[in-house]
């Protein structure tokens, strides 16, 4: 039987256990979880949380599960342009891990693609993902909030 979990995020730098999960893993609300001991708890938050690297979950008996990214199969971006690669892939709305001469997503073959039209260079390459947090998405790109606006109604990106 999963141990319930503490409703509170915490960042925590020493931890009983870790888990490591996917960044599509790593955004949840509530789901039966396994950690890399073999620990089970249930995961549930009043709304949807996206964890991050270093978070820790605080289970009732008082142990603290750690939060890794676990090695994803990515797409590295280089090239003379960097800045203008980023835009296109931010303008499809594409999870993007930024970092100084390089930009890593997630393998999508219409991103390939038009990334080498673009004239990127590209690798593929296997690492935890971490990419940057969107605006309005507090760690996740793909929300689509527009504040107190009518969600009915058009609007432009």
């Amino acid at each position: 039987m999963p141990l319930p979990l503490s409703q509170t995020k915490i960042h925590a730098h020493e931890v009983d256990d870790q888990i490591t999960l996917s960044y599509e893993d790593r955004f949840l609300r509530r789901k039966v979880l396994t950690s890399d001991c073999g620990a089970r708890f249930l995961a549930d938050f009043p709304s949807t949380m996206s964890l991050e690297d270093g978070d820790a979950f605080v289970l009732e008996d008082g142990r603290k599960i750690g939060v890794r990214p676990a090695d994803e199969a990515l797409l590295e971006v280089t090239g003379d342009h960097l800045l203008r690669l980023a835009w296109h892939i931010g303008n499809r709305h594409m999870p993007c891990q930024i970092e100084t001469g390089r930009l890593l997503i997630q393998r999508d073959h219409v991103i390939r693609e038009m990334l080498h039209q673009l004239r990127a260079t590209l690798r593929d390459v296997v690492e935890p993902f971490t990419p940057e947090g969107g605006a309005y998405g507090h760690g996740r790109t793909h929300s689509h909030s527009h504040g107190d606006a009518d969600p009915a109604a058009p609007h432009a990106h």
